[in-house]
């Protein structure tokens, strides 16, 4: 089958997370995806984190499906004449290198545009270019908090608090495949390539605006109604931390279930929707919270949410988790079990839809890694194991127009 990026050439020069996750959406969508990597050592997620002995990590294998790698040193001469041919055949070159590196190594902006006018450079940033911080290495977790995620996440009497999910690292891979798209479609019309580049503090940002909002309405009226601290709590002059609550003006909350003494993950999360309000008294048995004025609507019931929650979770403590959300769905209460990452791996619904898939490794064996999360109706994605170090390298040379006797030279040279 055809794939909408077939014909898509990406020089990868990323490593770790955030520019792996990048690459790797787009070899998912049929971009030929170079990986360029270290002779002799690769990718250092390559080796971090290893569960069998000299085999490359999952870290690395989930991150780098569907690439072809090729090991080049651009220090030599001839690595630079390899990686000059690469880049007048390519479309795009993702990077995540410190600053000016690419400088050093022989290939400034203005020297990739000479010898391709159409390629788009993508880059990974951890701050903006002409930040005061621009300087800084930023990692996963130092990008959440500079991108304001850890100040807004957690409860209000304990330290600010990173997320498990990856905001930092391929969040902002997300959100630079997006750029190189979009590049990509403006290219077709102007013929032109051009500089991309997200940084991680921006991605964090992008998926915290509501806490931006909610600074804003704090500005204004110095309460927020939503927050478990309304309206016998007292607010400062910034967003507080509000521990479980929803966020979005619906009042929300993880609530133990059967079993939570022993299982860590015994919970559920609860909804209340002004919508769904008759429902919930229907389904806890307490019809008469409908018609009574101190229930009836959000702002009587606000004073008393953790009352409410109390009763639901009295109801809760005889059913698991999946009894419980298979009672309420039936009455259209927002509500969903508090999962475990064994259990995800395990979920037939996550494999059927493709979103978990198990991939052959030709070292590791059947390993799970995560599939594309965006469905189409015309395109099957198909997840394939991630390359061995310089597995493809003669391959891509031979791409690259060189002869049998170029490529024993150059691997003569110790430039592959």
């Amino acid at each position: 089958m055809t794939k909408p990026l077939d014909g898509i050439r990406i020089i990868d020069f990323t490593h770790v997370q955030a520019g792996p996750a990048c690459t790797q959406l787009l070899a998912w969508y049929g971009a030929d995806v170079i990986k360029v990597e270290r002779p002799g050592s690769g990718d250092v997620t390559r080796s971090q984190l290893r569960d069998i002995p000299d085999v490359d990590a999952l870290y690395f294998t989930m991150l780098n499906g569907n690439k072809r790698s090729l090991t080049l040193d651009t220090k030599t001469q001839e690595g630079k004449e390899v990686l000059e041919k690469m880049i007048k055949t390519s479309d795009v070159m993702v990077e995540n290198f410190g600053p000016g590196a690419l400088d050093r190594m022989g290939f400034s902006w203005a020297r990739i545009q000479e010898l391709n006018p159409k390629m788009i450079m993508a880059s990974v940033k951890g701050f903006s270019d002409g930040h005061s911080y621009e300087d800084l290495k930023v990692y996963e977790n130092v990008a959440q908090c500079a991108g304001g995620a850890a100040s807004t996440t957690g409860f209000w009497d304990g330290p600010p608090t990173v997320s498990a999910a990856a905001l930092g690292d391929s969040n902002t891979g997300m959100h630079l495949a997006i750029g190189i798209l979009t590049a990509l479609m403006q290219r077709q019309k102007t013929g032109k390539g051009q500089k991309v580049s997200c940084s991680m503090q921006d991605a964090v940002l992008n998926l915290c605006r509501v806490k931006l909002r909610d600074q804003q309405r704090l500005d204004k009226i110095g309460y927020l109604e939503e927050y478990p601290q309304y309206p016998h709590g007292t607010f400062s002059d910034v967003v507080p931390r509000g521990g479980n609550a929803g966020g979005g003006g619906q009042p929300g909350w993880v609530l133990k279930c059967k079993g939570w003494e022993t299982d860590p993950n015994a919970y559920i999360y609860f909804t209340i929707q002004g919508h769904a309000w008759q429902p919930i008294t229907e389904a806890l048995g307490r019809p008469e919270w409908a018609t009574d004025p101190a229930y009836m609507t959000a702002e009587a019931r606000q004073d008393k949410i953790f009352d409410i929650f109390a009763v639901i979770e009295e109801w809760l403590k005889d059913k698991t988790k999946y009894e419980a959300v298979d009672i309420l769905r039936k009455f259209d209460i927002p509500c969903a079990p508090v999962l475990s990452m064994k259990e995800l791996a395990a979920s037939p619904d996550l494999r059927k839809s493709g979103s978990i898939v198990e991939v052959d490794h030709k070292a590791r064996g059947k390993y799970l890694t995560i599939g594309s999360p965006i469905k189409f109706s015309d395109l099957e994605v198909e997840v394939k194991p991630s390359p061995l170090l310089g597995e493809h390298t003669d391959e891509v040379l031979t791409d690259l127009g060189y002869s049998a006797d170029d490529i024993s030279k150059l691997h003569a040279a110790k430039a592959v």
